[in-house]
């Protein structure tokens, strides 16, 4: 039954981080006026508790659920997953910076610093749907190594 719950609550959380993710997406945009960025600087609050709780749930998952730690810990696809998940974490610390800035100076931003905060969330989509193509081939034992 702990797998099962593990299973449903990291599944739940990875759905919710893209949503907040697409959601900052559309929000950030030329023209934001202060509402907007209040709205996006809430939204990244989320996006950050989402992070925390995929990465506690995960590895509770992987050390407590049915598969074991031995098992993940010699796939090389659980790796790659938990490199691009960092990656993608990496790439979140920009714009959320910005996000604090620009509701600091309580005026819009600018149009090239929200491009360059664009930039940084359209990398992140782009590097996402890794993540389940790596589960998937991870939780089908290809990528096992050693161990």
């Amino acid at each position: 039954m702990l797998d099962l719950v593990l299973a449903i609550a990291h599944h739940f959380f990875v759905f919710a981080l893209f949503a907040v993710l697409f959601a900052e997406l559309v929000v950030v945009r030329r023209g934001m006026d202060a509402g907007a960025v209040a709205r996006v600087q809430s939204m990244d609050l989320w996006y950050g508790a989402l992070a925390g709780l995929i990465i506690i749930v995960g590895f509770a998952r992987a050390i407590f659920a049915a598969k074991g730690w031995d098992y993940y810990a010699h796939n090389l696809f659980f790796w790659a997953k938990i490199g691009t998940f960092a990656v993608i974490g990496l790439l979140s610390v920009p714009p959320t910076l910005a996000f604090l800035r620009w509701r600091r100076a309580g005026a819009a931003p600018t149009d090239e610093a929200v491009a360059a905060a664009r930039r940084y969330l359209w990398a992140e989509v782009a590097l996402f749907p890794l993540l389940p193509a790596f589960a998937a081939a991870m939780a089908r034992g290809y990528g096992a190594f050693g161990g």
